[in-house]
């Protein structure tokens, strides 16, 4: 059930958005060990955000999952999802901020349930 939402002042078309929610996906499934089936990759381009006093290309992001998370992966997702944004928004590592919630099961809802 990893979610992770990305933020951008950047517009996105749909062909990008595409390319990052698939490289988005499987990188996350692959570095916190979670099976692409249950991975959700949100991407809100075209958001107004001035980050260090500019509004040049910025990106936010949170990373919610059920275990899976510390600070070796989150090293490795941090890097790989700012790689992802540089590469297909032109959006410099320098630019992004990302923030990570290790949830319990019981706070995270599907299917009409909890896990």
């Amino acid at each position: 059930m990893p979610t992770l939402n990305l933020f951008t002042n950047v517009p996105v078309d749909t062909v990008v958005a595409s390319d990052i929610l698939r490289d988005a996906t499987k990188a996350v499934a692959k570095i916190i060990g979670k099976p692409e089936s249950y991975v959700m990759i949100l991407v809100n381009g075209g958001v107004p955000i001035e980050f260090a006093g500019t509004e040049e290309p910025a990106a936010y992001g949170e990373l919610i999952s059920i275990g899976g998370l510390g600070p070796s992966v989150n090293g490795k997702l941090s890097s790989t999802i700012a790689e992802i944004l540089q590469t297909k928004l032109y959006i410099d590592s320098s630019r992004f901020y990302i923030k990570f919630y290790d949830v319990q099961r019981s706070f995270f809802g599907f299917n009409g349930s909890t896990f």
